[in-house]
Order: structure tokens, then sequence, then C-alpha cells
């Protein structure tokens, strides 16, 4: 595969439907980063490494360095949102990042203003945006954010493009006629259907215009048939849904141990409080359901109860989610544990996670926008299963079941990484090593 995957070259435009907390933190993190006063901690595109051969060959290098990914200093971004304020502003609004840092990367931040979103208050009750398109319908809106792309992508010098979706969670929404083709979808459009929600406008206006497409809320949007059939029509990436940031992550990474322990578990209540824009979205009870979603489907799928039911069948399983204003975005969850071991005695296991939601998930992003970049010049279109190690809520083909194991995940995500750059897959039996060690004694 190594052969199929093109170089980086030319500036990447990073497109970003939100430009909010969780964008805006990302895009200070990335000028910052550039200038050498911070580190780019939480990005395993920057950070992370990754073993190639036998363990005795000790040959880990950066991931960065192994995979050809798009160069910081070759980010360029943009977005739209809601409220007309660049992204300095945002920033500052969000009250994520500390003065200091923001007025050192000042200049950046406030070249960046947001162009009008394509915004329905009917998908999101408690905001009231100010700076949004005017269209008659959503043909029409769509074709708005088509052009948006094009000439972004002009203005900008950019050879490349890929859109993150950093905007709110949207009402709760299944799947519907209108979804079920591109025939039906584009038809929709144009009867303005209102079953196609704003991030669907954003995602359909992105694969249009070849444009890779991750979805960071639990939103429907490309967990669609129409807009899969899209993906693969115009050879585009597409992946979702959730970022995996707080009390989320701490499941993925606890529940695997549990279950490969074989140690029981009859409860789980979830709780968590935070003040930001998020939070206020989730305070709208149809917005919540789609969020609760996203987060209840986690531990099924770890814990596999119908295959387990000696340890797994009474689980019950609760998340609540509170608007708290004097938090901010400083998220706080607290997490009951009800297990049992050897014998069937009783333990509990307590979290309280006082974490920083914008964080942890602005590496996500810029993760994720370096991975789908990579993606398409691989010539990899449809659902990039292998970049579930991001997401809440994996999209998977609708056959297969979601992979939740955050350590499982990383195992696929960095064996595609090796594919395609042509070396060995690795299977950790490393039996060839004990195996040379053996014919020596």
């Amino acid at each position: 595969m190594k052969q199929h995957t093109t170089e980086p070259d030319g500036r990447l435009g990073v497109l970003l439907p939100g430009l909010g907390a969780v964008a805006t933190t990302m895009i200070a993190g990335v000028e910052a980063i550039k200038k050498g006063l911070s580190q780019p901690v939480g990005s395993l595109t920057q950070m992370g490494t990754i073993r190639l051969g036998s363990k005795a060959d000790n040959n880990r290098p950066r991931i960065k360095d192994f995979v050809p990914l798009a160069d910081l200093n070759d980010l360029v971004f943009g977005g739209w949102d809601v409220y007309s304020d660049n992204v300095y502003q945002a920033a500052v609004n969000a009250k994520v990042l500390e003065p200091g840092l923001l007025n050192a990367v000042r200049a950046e931040l406030e070249a960046i203003v947001p162009m009008k979103a394509a915004f329905d208050r009917n998908y999101v009750k408690n905001l009231d945006g100010t700076h949004i398109k005017e269209a008659t319908t959503r043909y029409e809106m769509a074709q708005a954010l088509i052009d948006d792309i094009e000439q972004f992508k002009t203005n900008n010098d950019c050879s490349r493009l890929v859109m993150i979706w950093c905007g709110s969670t949207e009402i709760y929404m299944e799947e519907s006629a209108v979804h079920s083709s591109l025939a039906s979808f584009e038809e929709g459009l144009r009867n303005n259907d209102p079953a196609i929600a704003p991030s669907m406008l954003y995602a359909y206006a992105a694969l249009k215009s070849g444009v890779p497409f991750a979805n960071g809320a639990p939103n429907l949007t490309v967990d669609i048939p129409a807009l899969i059939e899209l993906s693969y029509l115009t050879n585009t990436p597409i992946c979702g849904k959730d970022f995996k940031t707080g009390q989320t992550l701490m499941k993925t990474i606890l529940a695997p141990g549990l279950q490969a322990r074989a140690l029981g578990v009859t409860g789980w209540f979830s709780t968590n409080i935070l003040g930001n824009r998020d939070g206020l979205v989730l305070d709208d009870p149809d917005n919540f359901k789609t969020k609760e979603v996203s987060k209840l489907s986690v531990l099924d799928e770890i814990f596999q109860p119908e295959q387990n039911p000696e340890l797994y069948k009474e689980l019950y399983h609760k998340v609540r989610i509170n608007y708290y204003p004097p938090h901010g975005d400083n998220k706080e969850s607290w997490d009951n544990i009800d297990i049992f071991g050897w014998l069937g005695y009783q333990m509990q296991i307590k979290i309280n996670f006082l974490c920083r939601d914008s964080i942890l998930a602005a590496p996500l992003v810029l993760d994720l926008a370096l991975f789908m970049d990579l993606a398409k010049r691989a010539d990899m279109s449809g659902i990039q299963e292998w970049l579930s190690f991001y997401f809440k809520s994996p999209q998977t083909a609708p056959e297969l079941a979601p992979e939740h194991d955050i350590f499982r995940q990383l195992f696929k995500l960095e064996n595609t990484l090796r594919y395609l750059m042509g070396e060995d897959l690795i299977a950790h039996l490393d039996l060839e090593d004990y195996q040379d060690l053996a014919s020596t004694v």
C-alpha cells in the first residue's frame, strides 16, 4: 500500500463547523505549539510512538516520523459558527485557556473569522444563533456551504481540505426514508425535508467536494446510507461519532480491565456537571437523549452480557448530565461501580474525574484532521473504522458491532498504519524472540 499513499504536499485546510470551546482550544494550541510555547500532549500523531518489527529490534519511531502526515506548519484553519466572534474572541469567551497563552497567539487567532453557519434552532433549542445563512431550502443551504468550501480552499491556497464537526449536539434522530439513499436524500434537500439536520448539510457539502468528514458529536449525521453512499462515490473517508473525552474515556479504559479479569458488574452509575455551551445545549431533554444513547452503548459492547450472563446480565447502567454554569468547561464526573469477584463477594469502585473537556478533545480534533487527510491520500474511502479510538460511538459497517475497548482500538489503528506503510502487522505473540533464545541454549 505504501506506493499508493501520496505525500502531503501543500497546505491542508482544516474546516470546523462550530468554532466554540473545543475548536478554539485546538487552534490556539496548534499555534502555540508551532511557536514552541507548548507541547502537543494528548496527541497520538505528535507524541505517540509505534513499534515496528520484533520487540527485540527496539524500533519505536514517533508516528509523525513513520507516517507521511501533514506538518503543523502547513495547517490552515477556518470554519463556521452561529456567532460572529473571531477565534480569539471566541476562545476568550470559552475561558478554557489562560489569557497569557491566548495573547501570545492573538494575531493568528484574530485572523480567523467564522463563516455564517447553516443553523436551525429546531435542532438545538437552547442556542439562539445570530450569524446564520439565509436560504429557502436545504438544497440552497448545502450549495452555499459547498461554495464556502471552494472559496476557502482558493483564498488560502490549500491543496487539500478536511472537515471535523465540532458543533453542538443536535436533537435525537433516527434513520428515516429520506436517509435511505443518495437519490432520496437529494430529493429531500430540494423538498426541505425536516429529517435532514444541519450537521448533515455540512457532511453532504464536504463529501460532494471530496473533503473527508469526521463527526465529533453524537448526531446521526453520516451514519446514514445516503451519505455513506456519497462517500464511496466521491472516494472520500468518513468517521465518527462523538469525541471520546472524559467519563466515557475512563469507561473504555476501566471496563476492559474488569472484563479481562472476569469480574462481574451489577451497576454503573454515571453523572456529570459542566457549564460550557455543550452543557447548555444538553440541558434540553431532546438533545440529551442523543448524548445518552451514545454514552450508554459503551458498556454493553465491552461486557457483552448475552455472552457472559453470569457476570453482566444484571448490569444496570445509568447516565446523567447536569448543566452547572459555575464550572464552565471544567467538567466533573462521578462514577459508582458495583462489582463482584470470587464467590460473588461484593466490591465498589468510585471515580471522581475533574477533567477539562476541551483540553481532552482538542488533540483528538488535530489527530483526526491529520489521519483523515492521510486516509484520503491513501485512497481509503467510506467508513474509517480504524479511527474508532477517538469516538464514544464508533461508526462501523451496518452489519458489524463497534469495538469500544480502547486498547483493541489502538491495536487496530497502529496495525492500519503499519499496513499503509508496508510494514509487517504485529500480533504481539513475540514467539520468534523466544524461539531464537531457545536455539542458543
